[in-house]
């Protein structure tokens, strides 16, 4: 059993409305719920933490290098292009971590091209609409077990 933690950046609560074109129709809520039957279906825990606000998330990260958190996805949306305290965070932390974009963070503005999380993650799922996600999960859950490869 494997103890997963999903964080959820700034403007997430707002999938579903939010540019559906770039973004798709399913809200965070149906992502979640999805998430959460999928890791009990394998056995396994998925709390799921969301905040527009750089502070909340670095506390919660803290908080799961000393909790039963054993493997993080995070979608840090905007921050990770901009929030160096968030990399920090997650460096100190001392879990593997997964991140995860929508959309193809490549394919966009010049400035959406760098992430301050990429070179310290176990992965990066972008692109693949919300998909991804559960890609990030299977992964997630496969690192919780120690599966090397």
């Amino acid at each position: 059993m494997a103890n997963l933690l999903l964080l959820s950046g700034p403007n997430l609560n707002m999938l579903g409305s939010r540019e559906p074109e770039i973004y798709g129709s399913r809200t965070l809520d149906d992502i979640e719920r999805d998430l959460q039957a999928r890791a009990e279906a394998a056995g396994s825990r998925l709390e799921c933490y969301r905040s527009n606000a750089e502070h909340e998330l670095v506390e919660r990260i803290q908080a799961a290098a000393s909790d039963a958190s054993e493997v993080l996805i995070i979608n840090p949306a905007a921050l990770g292009h901009t929030s160096i305290a968030l990399r920090d965070a997650l460096a100190g932390c001392g879990k593997p971590f997964i991140e995860i974009h929508i959309s193809n963070i490549y394919a966009r503005e010049p400035f959406r091209h760098h992430s301050y999380l990429s070179d310290i993650a176990a992965g990066c799922i972008v692109g693949l609409g919300t998909y991804g996600y559960e890609l990030a999960l299977a992964a997630a859950l496969k690192l919780g077990s120690g599966a090397a490869d």
